[in-house]
């Protein structure tokens, strides 16, 4: 790029100085002959031989060149050339040639002019202007090796700095291919634009090194939290095939462990859709939607299960939420903090619905008065399969936060886990989603 921009400045300059001689040498050329051509309709073949020999006189560069002959070519009527220059042809109005001028052969630019029974040339002498272009060309041709020296040197630095500022790049990501997951991009500590690569590829590494540990934290718990679940359904079938004395009881048996099969299959059905959200495959469904009827819709469904345990349901919600995203993943969500907002609430108890638009998107907020959290147990409340100790004897897989999480993370959002009411003996929990604008 930098030699082709530095040759075609010095083309630009070439043309600007040779071809500009060229075109001002031109120029006298043809004022010369319209002037002469006018002199000989004025006073004639005389006249015009006079003009010729009047310029001669007057010409102390000695560079102009004028030939006058008859239509035939054999008589010379005035001038400064001997004889019309060889090699030429009738009907080349300009042309370049070599002639001899006061006794020394030159490089002359003639103009022919045709006149009724007469040959006119009128030339400049290109002696000098040739010297002058051949010593512009050289340096261009100069000049230009030397831009080409210049540019290769240039692409050896640039490419060798660029290799020495991502060596620590390609060091990291060949010990990563090698099994160090551990190793990371060293930062330069310039703050320029490889230092913020750097610590992008370092995050991105921080991520995958977390979304790794989240799936062999999963299958821990799939080892651990779903054998139980297997193994008491299949002590209940083999039980009954062996102590069943009737129909009945066999029936109701086959029953449980279906019943136990159907809430594992769930907690895989929940496992599917928090690895889809994390990994981004529902991001093709996202569609502009009116978020509030779906927040409006979720209230109404869980308002029943709140009365049949004693509770109320309040919600604030406004008219319109509109939004850009999955809209059965935030129905979704916002049912899963709901279920547990009312499977941790007392009777008697409330349970809080709002959203609002903010300057930075929208926010979602569930609140109840239960137990709420403790503040070392919300650091973990988002980890698949997590349960906090006052949660054990309530049901559940401990999937639900984790999927709402993911959610959020997939819209772009956070979620915020805080107390309801920090005064009270039960502070109760309030979780924030947070959605940016679309």
């Amino acid at each position: 790029m930098f030699a082709i921009a530095a040759i075609a400045l010095v083309a630009v300059l070439w043309w600007a100085t040779a071809g500009a001689l060229d075109r001002q040498t031109d120029a006298a050329v043809r004022a010369d002959a319209i002037a002469l051509a006018e002199r000989w309709r004025e006073a004639g073949t005389s006249g015009l031989a006079e003009a010729i020999e009047e310029r001669l006189a007057v010409d102390v560069e000695n560079e102009s060149i004028y030939l006058l002959m008859d239509a035939e070519g054999t008589r010379r009527i005035a001038g400064n050339l001997d004889g019309w220059p060889r090699g030429q042809t009738d009907g080349v109005p300009w042309f370049r040639t070599r002639v001899i001028h006061d006794g020394l052969a030159v490089d002359a630019r003639l103009h022919r002019l045709e006149l009724p029974g007469l040959r006119l040339l009128v030339g400049r002498d290109e002696t000098e202007r040739s010297e002058l272009r051949r010593l512009l060309t050289e340096g261009v041709v100069w000049a230009s090796g030397a831009v080409l020296v210049f540019a290769l040197m240039g692409a050896w630095l640039i490419r060798h700095a660029l290799q020495a500022r991502m060596g620590p790049v390609f060091a990291t990501t060949a010990a990563i291919a090698g099994g160090d997951l551990a190793s990371r991009v060293t930062l330069s500590g310039r703050g320029d634009e490889f230092d913020r690569l750097a610590q992008t590829l370092n995050a991105m590494l921080d991520r995958i090194a977390s979304l790794m540990e989240g799936v062999r934290g999963v299958s821990d718990a799939i080892a651990h939290d779903l054998r139980t679940p297997i193994a008491r359904a299949r002590a209940k079938l083999e039980d009954a095939l062996a102590t069943s004395a009737d129909g009945e009881s066999l029936r109701a048996v086959v029953e449980q462990g279906i019943a136990d099969l159907d809430g594992i299959s769930r907690i895989f059905q929940a496992l599917l859709r928090i690895a889809e959200a994390e990994a981004g495959a529902r991001r093709a469904a996202f569609a502009p939607f009116d978020l509030a009827p779906v927040l409006a819709d979720a209230a109404e469904i869980y308002e029943a299960t709140a009365e049949a345990r004693g509770q109320r349901m309040l919600t604030d919600l406004p008219e319109r939420l509109d939004l850009v995203g999955d809209r059965d993943l935030l129905l979704q969500a916002v049912a899963n903090l709901l279920d547990n907002a009312i499977k941790f609430t007392p009777p008697g108890g409330t349970v809080q619905l709002a959203a609002r638009r903010t300057p930075e998107g929208i926010e979602v907020t569930v609140a109840d008065n239960g137990p709420g959290l403790a503040p070392e147990d919300r650091a973990h409340a988002g980890e698949r399969f997590f349960r906090a100790d006052k949660a054990r004897a309530t049901p559940g897989s401990g999937l639900g936060l984790s999927l709402v999480r993911a959610v959020a993370h997939l819209h772009g959002g956070e979620v915020l886990l805080e107390d309801a009411a920090p005064a009270r003996p039960q502070p109760g929990l309030r979780a924030v989603v947070r959605l940016p604008r679309a």
